[in-house]
């Protein structure tokens, strides 16, 4: 039986010390991961689209160096340890499979930068984009003043809420300690702890009688057996934040039955719920979910305001 392209291309597989001889330049270390990562059959989907896609993304963070750098920096001929520390990445994210952000310690959400680990998930909600918008469709008139931020993980969505809302006061909130460490980091990062605080609290359990004008949340939402089934990237990830039941929807279920306790009657509540969105039609079909479009691509996001969690109230009881 003939080798594999793949086993062919062990074979010839250099040292980390020859490679870096090889290649000198930042375009070498770019074309260098791009092939890398397409020979090792990487999944790619916490960040980035495409092999090339993650050269670009490990070649620019590795390096420290802004997405708009100037092209002329491509021929730029790199020093020793740079070149050392690139082969190492590439090297480390092939083996292990880590998502790259974690590799990096930084990950891009709404257009701000964000601190993660394994203690939260890596941010690619395409809730990024009622962000970036201002949640117009529903407060075009007066931005929201407060916003709850519900299974929070590393902040990404209320800190960059209240980045893109600077009127606004937001509430971070989690189950995990861990993830709130994270989150915190991430307040202070930014300059925000005037506006953004981190509550540890089971869904709506740790927050009292606050309420809000705006509620989104990101909860757990892979049912069994996509969780079962996913890339390896993905178990690196903390399953809390992953798993919710044999339907997905498990936390789901409790923000819909409580959420109303803590909305303003004019509320809004912005729930992503992914590929589970079947199964909450399944469950809920009198419920009049509005289902968001997004442009930048990215489904199962819906909107529903106070009234309609009133209207609705006994199916979600």
């Amino acid at each position: 039986m003939a080798d594999s392209p793949a086993a062919n291309a062990s074979t010839l597989q250099l040292t980390d010390g020859e490679i870096g001889e090889c290649l000198v330049t930042l375009r070498d270390y770019l074309r260098w991961a791009a092939s890398e990562f397409t020979l090792a059959g990487l999944f790619h989907g916490h960040g980035t689209d495409s092999p090339w896609d993650e050269a670009v993304a490990l070649t620019l963070g590795g390096l420290h160096l802004p997405w708009n750098v100037d092209p002329a920096v491509l021929d730029a001929r790199l020093l020793p340890m740079e070149r050392t520390r690139l082969v190492a990445l590439v090297r480390e994210r092939i083996a292990t499979r880590r998502p790259l952000p974690y590799l990096l310690g930084e990950a891009f959400f709404a257009g701000v930068p964000f601190h993660v680990d394994e203690r939260v998930l890596i941010p690619r909600s395409p809730i990024a984009e009622l962000i970036e918008d201002g949640f117009a469709a529903w407060f075009g008139e007066e931005p929201p003043a407060r916003v709850l931020d519900l299974c929070t993980g590393s902040g990404c969505i209320g800190i960059a809420t209240a980045l893109h809302l600077p009127t606004c006061e937001v509430d971070l909130a989690d189950i995990s300690a861990e993830a709130l460490a994270v989150a915190k980091r991430n307040i202070a990062r930014h300059d925000l702890g005037a506006r953004v605080r981190a509550v540890l609290s089971d869904v709506f359990d740790g927050l009292g009688g606050q309420r809000y004008d705006l509620v989104v949340a990101n909860p757990p939402y892979v049912d069994a057996r996509d969780l079962a089934t996913m890339p390896a990237e993905f178990r690196h990830e903390p399953t809390l934040a992953l798993g919710a039941g044999p339907d997905g929807l498990d936390i789901v279920r409790r923000i819909l039955r409580e959420a109303r306790g803590h909305l303003n009657d004019d509320g809004v509540l912005i729930v992503e719920v992914g590929n589970s969105d079947h199964h909450l039609e399944a469950a809920f079909p009198e419920v009049p979910f509005l289902w968001l479009d997004f442009e930048r691509g990215g489904h199962g996001v819906f909107a529903l305001t106070a009234a309609q969690l009133d209207a609705h109230a006994e199916a979600f009881a």
